[in-house]
């Protein structure tokens, strides 16, 4: 991501957008229980209240995309299980992983929070990549190259100056320490904007059980 663009794009128009009843899985840790993360994100928007052309996630849908698995109409039922199974093998060994959030982090499409250490979640990332490729027999697809791990607040709807986007948010916001202690296959129905998610399943880290 770029740490000072000087503009902003429209997202929605750069996009391919998938037509409503075709979907992506997408691997996402989910920050809608996470009531530290949505108090920071919080301040985020009330900062960037006001201000045109942008869409704020909404906190229900709160997330750390990890990996895009593929289109819903290539995945069948049965590799979805047998993803879910390979990911509950492998993040079994994987402890619960604290990151901070704090950092802003600017791109022309979308204004996010950087999760600090990044590399701290690779083993996250390496499971549900080897899950997929096990299930599918393909590589999933990741959002940005290289991975950086990060919690969106923002999407930008329109071309215009980045510059009072930034002087409004700054380049910090309080930091917040999570713990992720899980990640969700998620099912996303047609654009990205109209928010049509479906959690499938949830994989604890650690063997764990999900509360």
């Amino acid at each position: 991501m770029s740490p000072l663009p000087e503009l902003m794009a429209d997202r929605w128009r750069r996009r391919t957008v998938l037509p409503p009843g075709q979907g992506q899985l997408y691997w996402h840790v989910l920050f809608r229980d996470s009531p530290e993360v949505r108090s920071t994100v919080a301040a985020a928007h009330e900062r960037l209240s006001g201000l045109p052309g942008l869409d704020l996630v909404p906190h229900e849908w709160l997330h750390l995309t990890t990996l895009i698995a593929g289109l819903t109409d290539e995945i069948s039922d049965d590799q979805v299980d047998m993803m879910l199974v390979k990911a509950r093998e492998l993040l079994a060994q994987v402890p619960p992983i604290a990151v901070t959030l704090g950092r802003v982090l600017y791109h022309p499409e979308a204004i996010a929070l950087e999760a600090r250490p990044g590399d701290a979640l690779l083993p996250m990332l390496n499971a549900v990549e080897t899950a997929t490729r096990t299930a599918t027999g393909r590589d999933g697809v990741l959002s940005h190259a290289p991975w950086t791990p990060h919690v969106t607040v923002a999407y930008s709807k329109a071309a215009q100056p980045a510059a009072p986007i930034i002087a409004a948010l700054g380049r910090t916001v309080p930091d917040c320490v999570v713990t992720i202690r899980s990640i969700s296959l998620v099912v996303q129905d047609g654009p990205e904007y109209a928010w049509d998610w479906r959690p499938v399943a949830g994989v604890p880290f650690g063997g764990h059980c999900l509360s």
